[in-house]
């Protein structure tokens, strides 16, 4: 399933590559929900303010990634299996944060951060987090 976003940064809005999901219960005129890192949407007013929303998720290593790792370490150069580890990560993380900003009637999500932590030998936890709000 692949959902859509405006994504707003330091004033430029760019549209997200996902599509679908987000019009469910959203208030904006084209059904997508408003993602910024900054404290506002460029030339909306924030009429509502819902609180603190967030998602995360719980990565493991993978013993076939680490292998691969372990080589890159080697030899050098990107090490794709963590890259693509972390992009579903930060994409599940972001996904039920949405769902949770979508439940309170939000249009929008402002002042966007990541954060990671280590939880256990070989697992991190990915976390976002954000101020929901309606936007007009």
């Amino acid at each position: 399933m692949s959902k859509r976003y405006n994504l707003v940064f330091d004033g430029s809005i760019v549209e997200g590559e996902n599509i679908e999901k987000v019009k469910k219960n959203t208030r904006t005129a084209d059904g997508a929900l408003i993602l910024t890192n900054i404290e506002s949407v460029p030339g909306k007013k924030i009429v509502e303010h819902f609180g603190l929303v967030s998602g995360s998720t719980i990565r493991a290593k993978h013993i076939g990634r680490d292998l691969m790792a372990s080589l890159k370490n080697i030899i050098g150069g990107e090490l794709k299996g963590y890259t693509e580890l972390l992009n579903d990560s930060r994409r599940q993380a972001v996904d039920r944060m949405i769902d949770q900003a979508q439940q309170l009637g939000a249009n929008a999500i402002v002042n966007i951060r990541f954060s990671t932590s280590s939880v256990a030998q070989g697992a991190a936890e990915l976390y976002a987090y954000g101020t929901a709000v309606r936007v007009e």
